[in-house]
């Protein structure tokens, strides 16, 4: 019984130490190492609003635009790419979690400010991955 006890402590120490290692991995899938991308903006399209693309850069532990600006009916066309550790982006408000790599398109219908964050335990400084969407 002992024996068993040694065992599931070793596991779980095991399953602690890969999840607080996490942000220690690269999972950059670019070979681009260009510095972080100002938000770029295009013309309304039909029906109002522009088009505002933004990258957001993430490293252990920020991201490279915390507070993005918009306009009611802009469309933001947001991406993560992850430039030291691994990270996620997730926006509860707007139902949006993006993983490395990934854009997600979203029409900003109503003014407000939406909060993101890591959606990666990331490590120590996980809770200081955090963000705005401010939607005037």
């Amino acid at each position: 019984m002992k024996l068993k006890s040694v065992k599931l402590g070793m596991v779980l120490a095991l399953i602690t130490l890969f999840a607080l290692s996490a942000c220690g991995k690269s999972n950059n899938n670019s070979s681009n190492s260009q510095s972080p991308s100002a938000p770029a903006s295009s013309p309304a399209a039909a029906g109002g609003g522009a088009t505002k693309e933004v990258t957001e850069h993430a490293v252990n532990w920020s991201f490279s635009e915390p507070e993005i600006k918009a306009n009611v009916g802009d469309t933001l066309k947001l991406t993560l790419n992850n430039d030291k550790g691994a990270h996620g982006l997730q926006i509860e408000d707007l139902g949006v979690a993006l993983k490395n790599g990934e854009t997600a398109t979203i029409k900003l219908d109503k003014a407000g400010t939406y909060d993101f964050h890591c959606n990666i335990q990331c490590g120590q400084g996980h809770d200081n991955m955090v963000g705005q969407i401010i939607v005037q």
